[in-house]
């Protein structure tokens, strides 16, 4: 085994809908990371509670994969948390999160410690930061919760928009928690910035919530006028990260709106892509 990969221990789990949960795993003394970053996380099916405590001879111990299994997930929880956390979605057929929805606390998986990913604040050199847009899909806003955990963020910036979208009410996820992050962090440093928040719920009215995807909300310009702010190429920077025709079609609407890729530090719009 790599001098990277250590043991975790899974200490929470909460579970969503039948398709996204998250949890929360034992944090490795040595283990640092960006908020934003991804790490390597593994699971060896067999060795699971689920598996192990299903009766002798059944079918389904019998053929629990027995190797580990690798897969890319970005970091919920601050750089500072004593515990490490994730939100994932369950792919049916998924070789690996099929097998992690199966996770009971005690289990163990396996960390790689080496962070992974440029979806990081410190990319941006210019523009220099003011208004910072959060664009994210299902399991995507992962890092932006990071992010949002993090003071330097507050501290940064003037305005922050984080737009969160969902199929459903029941999919949009860590609600309670985005609406208290302004009072558990903002209020933490000296002039931080103010935290617009909007949900976008795609398949069902739901009151309070805009309802199409975010590429033509950008186009439209209703984005725009909910958070109250324009999206300008002399001091916006905007993240992208969720599903991937999610991203690309964003990416494109913000380009015909004139702002540009980050490139070598500078421009204004960022994306992780390691789905």
């Amino acid at each position: 085994m790599s001098d990277n990969i250590q043991t975790v221990t899974v200490l929470s789990k909460t579970t969503w809908t039948p398709n996204l949960f998250s949890f929360t795993v034992s944090r490795p003394d040595s283990f640092k990371f960006t908020a934003g970053q991804f790490v390597r996380l593994g699971v060896n099916p067999s060795q699971l509670k689920y598996y192990q405590q299903t009766e002798a001879g059944d079918e389904t111990a019998d053929t629990a994969l027995n190797e580990d299994v690798f897969r890319a997930y970005s970091i919920v929880s601050s750089p500072f948390d004593e515990v490490i956390e994730f939100f994932s979605i369950v792919i049916p057929d998924g070789a690996f999160t099929s097998q992690l929805q199966h996770l009971q606390v005690g289990d163990e998986l396996l960390l790689n410690t080496m962070p992974f990913g440029f979806l990081t604040l410190a990319r941006y050199q210019k523009p220099l930061p003011k208004d910072l847009w959060l664009l994210a899909t299902g399991t995507g806003l992962a890092p932006f919760l990071s992010m949002l955990q993090d003071l330097k963020t507050w501290e940064d910036y003037e305005h922050i928009v984080l737009a969160y979208s969902a199929r459903s009410l029941d999919e949009l996820a860590y609600v309670e928690k985005i609406e208290s992050l302004q009072e558990d962090f903002g209020t933490l440093v000296d002039n931080p910035a103010k935290l617009i928040f909007i949900p976008i719920v795609t398949r069902e009215p739901v009151e309070g919530a805009l309802s199409e995807r975010l590429p033509k909300l950008l186009l439209e310009g209703t984005l725009q006028a909910r958070a109250g702010i324009a999206l300008d190429i002399d001091n916006t920077h905007v993240m992208l990260c969720g599903n991937p025709d999610m991203v690309e079609d964003t990416k494109e609407a913000l380009k015909t709106l004139g702002l540009v890729m980050n490139r070598r530090g500078e421009g204004n719009i960022a994306v992780e892509n390691y789905w």
